[in-house]
């Protein structure tokens, strides 16, 4: 058996192997797929091998993984032998990586199945079209406030009323052709946010694992998926807390000798786009009554808004983890509220809507 490393780059890969004790340099080899093919035909079934973490790791080791024993994704965070080395170089890298996985001392990475990296996939490019779009609009509200128009007295801008009321508006002539450019820009990328978003609910309409979820107040389909491809399989956690380490949302601890521990603020480590989406979910809870507000007022009380935000979020973190792992709805969830996040999933996957007809939300 041997211990294969891989410094993976855009465009090549630096090998090294480890066999017998001895360590020595294979060379490049270029990072397509028939060149990885190509090279994995000469492995042997035994074989071992190991990259770090990059953009194009998760590609290469789906090609990998069936044509040998077996392929290590290393945390980069964790891999310090590269990161503090005095003399770092691609061959020092991949000859590292070798080493550290003969003796087997490296710290892999969760690797997701093909749906679950879908829903990485649709997740992150519903989050950039949203932060597309606030762009657009806060550009719209600068060209406003450099022509000293004052703010609109309507809730929203954007809306039918609040165009309207920005068409009577007299600002120069060119900034009316920017306003109407960046109106048209947002027009695309609001249709283009629908498709996600469309996509996303026919996902999410049939998972159980969304279904429990969202019966968390806060919790939408956006927030639920978000949650589920950030973590996969949630089993693979031992206790919640490792799932708050996980998504970053525990406070950093320092002590040492005889001195008390000291609490700073949370580490911020793992996905940040499914912490972002528990932040905003516990501000919504923050707001609806049940045992999560309690907790937020209770803790704002004492420390302030933005820890009682963040300990509500890592709260909701902890339930989150009970109720998937123990197949339970949430015992404080409002029937009403649950049915009609449910009835917003199916008008999204594109279900018929009924006319003058009560639902479950109205019961």
């Amino acid at each position: 058996m041997r211990s294969i490393g891989m410094d993976v780059h855009r465009s090549f890969a630096q090998i090294a192997v480890v066999e017998g004790g001895i360590c020595r340099d294979e060379g490049r080899i270029g990072v397509t797929p028939e060149a990885l093919r190509e090279w994995a035909a000469t492995l042997d079934p035994g074989d071992e091998v190991v990259l770090e973490a990059t953009t194009n790791s998760d590609a290469v080791a789906v090609l990998l993984t069936p044509l040998v024993a077996r392929v290590v994704v290393s945390n980069p965070r964790k891999t310090r032998a590269i990161a503090e080395a005095k003399v770092k170089t691609d061959k020092v890298d991949a000859r590292i990586l070798a080493q550290l996985l003969a003796a087997d001392f490296l710290p892999p990475v969760w690797l997701p199945d093909d749906r679950i990296r879908m829903l990485r996939r649709l997740v992150h490019r519903r989050t950039h079209l949203v932060r597309q779009r606030t762009r657009l609009k806060n550009q719209v509200h600068a060209i406003l406030a450099r022509n000293l128009v004052p703010t609109c007295p309507h809730s929203d801008l954007f809306g039918g009323v609040g165009r309207r009321w920005l068409a009577q508006q007299v600002v120069p002539v060119d900034e009316q052709r920017s306003v109407t450019a960046l109106l048209r820009q947002l027009e695309f990328h609001g249709t283009e946010l629908d498709e996600v978003e469309r996509d996303i609910a026919i996902e999410a309409i049939d998972d159980p694992v969304v279904a429990r979820l969202m019966t968390v107040p806060g919790i939408d389909v956006a927030v639920a998926v978000s949650v589920l491809a950030a973590v996969g399989d949630f089993s693979r956690f031992d206790d919640p807390n490792r799932l708050v380490s996980y998504l970053g949302l525990n406070p950093r601890v320092r002590q040492s000798g005889d001195r008390a521990a000291s609490h700073g603020r949370i580490t911020k480590a793992g996905r940040s786009q499914a912490r972002g989406m528990l932040v905003e979910a516990a501000f919504a809870a923050s707001r609806s009554p049940g045992p999560l507000r309690a907790f937020y007022k209770r803790i704002k009380n004492r420390r302030g808004f933005q820890v009682a935000i963040a300990a509500t979020a890592r709260k909701m973190t902890v339930l989150c983890w009970h109720l998937v792992t123990k197949d339970q709805d949430y015992a404080f969830a409002r029937p009403g509220l649950s049915a009609r996040k449910r009835r917003n999933l199916e008008l999204a996957a594109g279900h018929p809507t009924q006319i003058a007809k009560r639902g479950a939300a109205y019961n």
